[in-house]
Formats: structure tokens, sequence, C-alpha cells
């Protein structure tokens, strides 16, 4: 209707504007030019054809106009980089419609003057100085992955998009483990154990991730900052009874800034330089959205074998067209122990402080004492701090190198760490004896005196390979990584160390891989992960003074692994610790060293994609995994005999997750 009205204004603007002509003639002559006057021709009458070619003219106007409407709905419906978020722009009218009578009220006006209109560009709509305007454009050729083309809020040159996902997850675990989704894989249990004999299930949404991406431009730099989060970590009231309240826990948050000429400065909490990239050297998002090689468990763990960490970092990266990438990384140092029969003669580290560390404690054991004297027994608890902190001397440097030739993606990439320790070598004494101390003769029982500090370097070397078979729906990769005091880079955990009997550091040797096999359709994903992670034997033996500093005749074993640890009540199973919260206590082995040699993980899942367009992505997956953990073998009950027990689990993991658009 509003078409038609205007159509009628624009004829009768021109039908005025030609009767204006016509009636605009010379001015009439004096009589004596009468008969010359009379004898000019008079004007012609309208005729038909003359309406018609006006309708014909009126016609072509009216097409140019609708022409213009749309290109002008289109500028406004930039959303439909997606064919499915168009056509949820397309539909809301009202938005639109101010917009688009402005833009047709001038082209009508200009119709009224111009015989034809000419071709015109579609002008974005300018927001008001200081004004938010979620309905502009995003700039041109915005091919960035990590904006929505829905929800990225642009504002002033910056573009703010948040993102995540909300998961609603279950894991059901053959032999309990006491562990939300996320698997800790060097604590299965061994066979000895009551866990074992019991199943486990809990269900979560912990894992639902909130994230905020931020970026702009200015001239030939990018800047951008990123930040997610999920509910993994748990307050000192944290409970699964009634309320479930568990905390936020950063996973990253980070800045980086990137020129036009390759080179780029990333700082702040991010995946390690370790972690494998789908191409070049770039930081990857939590949700998939952009570089993101990490294995598509629903665990939180991924898979064993899969080097990472997520950590303080900063990184220096010169991209050479896409084709090669070089990178170097400062990154946050620490350590993970395992020692046995150590006496207290070293000092790594300490417990998280109350102000800013994690200073809560675990894997409390109850004992007694009798003193002398008494007739009644002291008890007493042992427990073991949660978040340990090594006091290490310098960062852990990390260098990479990837190349992406046009086939397949590979990363070579190697790390430099170093710990220390302060020893006490006057603290190797009983107590009570009176020998003299071997640095200090004048000195007797365990002292200071003489302590000092002594570092080791570790480090190690990898390499990754990831190619793309029948048009990227099939991937397949290769990962390894190795060398001395890197065990907490893999998702297994095992140790980094162990202490020599004279209390200095002793690096284990550490082997990591996994293999990857990934199907990816329209609305299904398949994956299939094989990993494992190795830790060596690192041991020696202690003659411990006795009575009036005489060396005992029965060497002790010191350190990781060694064979003359006891493994053989690795398999009975005790009685629980009723000392401490009756019923919540399984009984801890005895004899049982159970150092792990090896920890394995074959995972097979399914990703299904019920939804995926411009309200977002909701999807159902599926994993099963079966894990074992092989040791190192130790003492049997008959002398001169030794077993090596395994703990295993088989576990099974579902999820729904939706995801922002």
């Amino acid at each position: 209707m509003k078409a038609r009205k205007k159509m009628m204004f624009v004829a009768a603007l021109v039908l005025a504007s030609c009767a204006g002509a016509w009636a605009d003639g010379p001015e009439s002559k004096p009589a004596a030019k009468d008969a010359a006057a009379a004898s000019a021709p008079a004007p012609a009458p309208i005729t038909a054809a003359d309406v018609q070619a006006l309708k014909d003219a009126l016609a072509a106007q009216q097409k140019q106009i609708e022409q213009l409407t749309q290109e002008l709905q289109k500028q406004q419906a930039w959303q439909a980089q997606q064919s499915a978020a168009q056509a949820a722009v397309n539909n809301d009218e009202q938005k639109t419609q101010p917009i688009a009578t402005q833009q047709l009220a001038a082209v009508t006006n200009a119709a009224s003057t111009s015989a034809a209109i000419p071709a015109a560009t579609p002008q974005q709509q300018t927001p008001p100085e200081g004004g938010l305007n979620l309905q502009q454009p995003p700039p041109a050729g915005d091919e960035n992955p990590m904006h929505s083309p829905v929800i990225s809020i642009h504002f002033r040159g910056v573009t703010i998009t948040p993102g995540g996902f909300a998961e609603a997850a279950f894991v059901r675990r053959s032999r309990a483990l006491g562990a939300d989704l996320t698997t800790p894989f060097n604590s299965l249990t061994m066979p000895g154990a009551s866990q074992s004999q019991l199943s486990e299930f809990f269900g979560s949404a912990r894992q639902s991730r909130p994230t905020v991406y931020v970026d702009g431009r200015l001239k030939n730099v990018q800047f951008s900052s990123y930040l997610s989060g999920d509910f993994l970590s748990s307050g000192d009231t944290s409970t699964a009874t009634q309320t479930n309240s568990y905390t936020f826990r950063l996973r990253q948050v980070w800045g980086q800034v990137k020129f036009d000429n390759g080179w780029s400065f990333l700082g702040g909490q991010m995946w390690s330089l370790l972690t494998e990239n789908k191409e070049s050297i770039a930081p990857s998002d939590d949700i998939g959205k952009t570089n993101d090689a990490r294995p598509m468990t629903i665990d939180p763990g991924y898979n064993i074998g899969f080097t990472f960490a997520r950590q303080y970092g900063i990184r220096l990266t010169k991209d050479f067209d896409h084709k090669i990438a070089f990178a170097v990384a400062m990154e946050n140092g620490q350590g993970t122990l395992s020692t046995h029969g150590n006496t207290d003669n070293f000092l790594l580290g300490s417990e998280g402080a109350t102000n800013s560390y994690n200073d809560a404690v675990s894997g409390c054991t109850a004992g007694s004492y009798t003193p002398t004297g008494a007739t009644s027994p002291t008890y007493y608890t042992t427990c073991t701090p949660v978040g340990t902190y090594t006091f290490n001397p310098s960062p852990d440097l990390i260098a990479k190198v990837a190349i992406d030739p046009g086939f397949g993606h590979y990363e070579i990439f190697g790390l430099y760490d170093r710990f220390r320790d302060r020893v006490f070598p006057c603290a190797n004494f009983t107590l009570g004896t009176s020998g003299p101390c071997p640095n200090d003769p004048t000195v007797t029982g365990p002292s200071a005196v003489g302590a000092s500090n002594v570092s080791k370097s570790g480090g190690a070397f990898g390499a990754n390979a990831r190619w793309t078979f029948a048009q990227k729906h099939i991937v397949f990769g290769l990962h390894y990584f190795g060398g001395e005091g890197v065990g907490r880079y893999g998702a297994a955990q095992l140790p980094d160390l162990s202490i020599q009997a004279n209390g200095t550091p002793n690096l284990l040797r550490n082997e990591q891989g996994l293999g990857t096999l990934e199907w990816h359709g329209k609305r299904l994903d398949l994956y299939f992960y094989g990993g494992a992670e190795y830790d060596g034997r690192a041991w020696d033996s202690n003659f411990p003074l006795g009575a009036g500093g005489v060396p005992a005749t029965k060497a002790v074993s010191v350190g990781y692994g060694s064979p003359n640890f006891k493994n053989y009540g690795c398999y009975e199973e005790v009685v629980p610790t009723i000392a401490l919260t009756n019923g919540f206590n399984p009984g801890s082995l005895a004899n049982c060293t159970a150092d792990t040699r090896i920890a394995m993980e074959g995972t097979t899942g399914f990703w299904y994609r019920f939804y995926s367009g411009p309200r977002g992505r909701f999807q159902f997956g599926t994993q099963y995994s079966y894990v074992a953990r092989d040791t190192w073998r130790g003492e049997g009950l008959t002398s001169g005999t030794y077993v090596a027990p395994s703990g295993l689990d088989n576990m099974v993991f579902t999820s729904f997750r939706y995801y922002l658009p």
C-alpha cells in the first residue's frame, strides 16, 4: 500500500512538472504580430501513447526503487553470512523497517527530479557517537572464526563475542576413584583396594564453560583478548549432597598483539606452546572454534599420551605466509615428585600459602604412639597437601617450529627446565643418636649445618604430525614427547623426579605418545584415540646411621621404581580406617609401593549434532575408555620373587551440550 501511494505521488509530481513546462511558454507579442502568432501551430494534444510512455517510465523507476530497497535489506541483514542466519534476520522486519523507509523516501524524492536513478551503493548506518548499535555490521571482509554472526557485539571498532556451552554429563566407572568427570589416571587402584570392588556414578554440570573474546584493529595491528573458565574446582564447603556449589575455575585469560607482517606477542594464562595446533602456531580457544587439535573426549582429562598444560606464559611468534611458523615461550615452571625411603634431608618446595594458593590436604592417615612412662597411646593424623609448589629457579623455556606445506601439518618442539632443592647432609640421623655429623664432628643428631642448594637441568623433544583425507572428513595424527623431568605435561600426570639418598634431585625419564583417528560428517563425528605414558626407574641405596654413627648393615632402597620396594600387599584388601570419618576412608594398602611404569588408554566415542545454526548448537556425545596402569615390579610375598600389580578401569561418559552461536 505504501509503495502504491509513493508511486502515485511520483506520478503526480511528474505530471505537474510536465504541465508546468507546457504552460510556461514565451510572453505574447504585440497586436501587430497577431497574424504571425495566429499562423503558429497549436501545442500537440496529450495522446494515449504519451500516457503509456509516462507509465513505462514510472514502472522502470519503481523497479529500480525495489532493487535498491532489496540492496538495503541485504545490507541490514549482514548476518546472512550463513543461510540460516539470513532467514532469521529477514524475519525481523520491525527492526529493519525504519531504516528502509528513510532510504526509500530519499530515493522517491530523487525520482521527482530525475528521469532515471543511477546505481547506488548502500551505506552502513553509523551509530551515534558514543552509542551502541547491536545491528551494526562487522568490518568488511570479517573472517575471524572467533566472531559470531549472531551475537557478536560491534562497538566503536571493538568486537565483543560471548561464547561457551552448558553441559549435562555423567560418568560411570567400573572401579571407584571418588572423582568427578576428570579422571586421575595415575591413581587407578590396585587389585587389593576396596575401591576396586565398587563402581561409581557421578552426574555433573561442572564442565559448563563460559567464554568471552574481545578484539579490535588499529591500522596494521590486531589486538585481542580471551577469557574462559569452568566449575571443575571446589571450595572448602563444596559437596554433592544438596546444592552442589562448586567454584569457578580459571582456564585461560590472555592478551595478544598481532601484526600484519607475521609477528605476534601473547601473554597470560594459556595452552602451553607444547600443546598441538591444527595449523601454524596460534592460541586456541576452549570450545573448538579455532586451531583446536585436542582430543574430542568428554573426559576433561582428555586421553593418556596427550601433552598439554594451561599455565602462565609469554610467547613471541613469527609466521611466514602461513607456511612456516616459529615461536619461543617462557612458561611457568613446576615439578611433581614421587620418592620413597628418604630421610628428611631435602626440601623441594612447600604446600600452598593460605592467602594465594591451595592449602587443602588429603590422604590423611591415623597413627599412634605411647610416650615413655605413659599408660595410654597418643593419636596423631598425617595428611598430604593437595597443592604442592616447587621452588623452581627459572621458568620453562620452549621453542617450536610448525610447517604447513599443503599436505599435512607438522611440528617439532623442545623444552628446557630446571629443578632445585635444598640438601641437609647432617639430617640423616636417627633421633637420639650421639654419632658425629660427617660435615661437622662437633654436631650430634639432626642438624641444618652444611645445608646447600642443588640444581639439576632437564628437558625433552617432541614432534606432531597431522593429515586430513577425503576432503577433510578423515583426520589421522601422531604425537610424541620424551625427555627427563617432563611427566607433569602428560595427561596421566606421572612424576617429574624423585630424590636420591643424599637428598639431591633425580629426574625421571618420561615418554608420551598418542595416536588420533577422527571422522567428521555434517552431523556426526567419530573419534578413536590410543595413548601411553612411561616413567623410568631412578633409585639408589642408603645406609642410615645407627647408634654411635655406625652405618646400618642393610641398605634401604630410596627413590622411584626400585625392585626392592614391596608390592605383595597390593593384592590384599584391608579394613577401612575408622579413626577419622567413619565409613569414608578406604583402608590404605600396606606393603604396596606400586610406582607406575606405564599408563595406557584406548578411547572411542561420537558426537551427534541435533541442531547447528543461528540459534546455536545442540549435541549429544558418548565416550568409552579402557584404562590400565602397570607398575614397576617389586618384592613378592616369597623371598626372591617379584610382582608387578596393575590397576584398570572401564569408563563410560555421556554429555548433552548447548553451545552459544
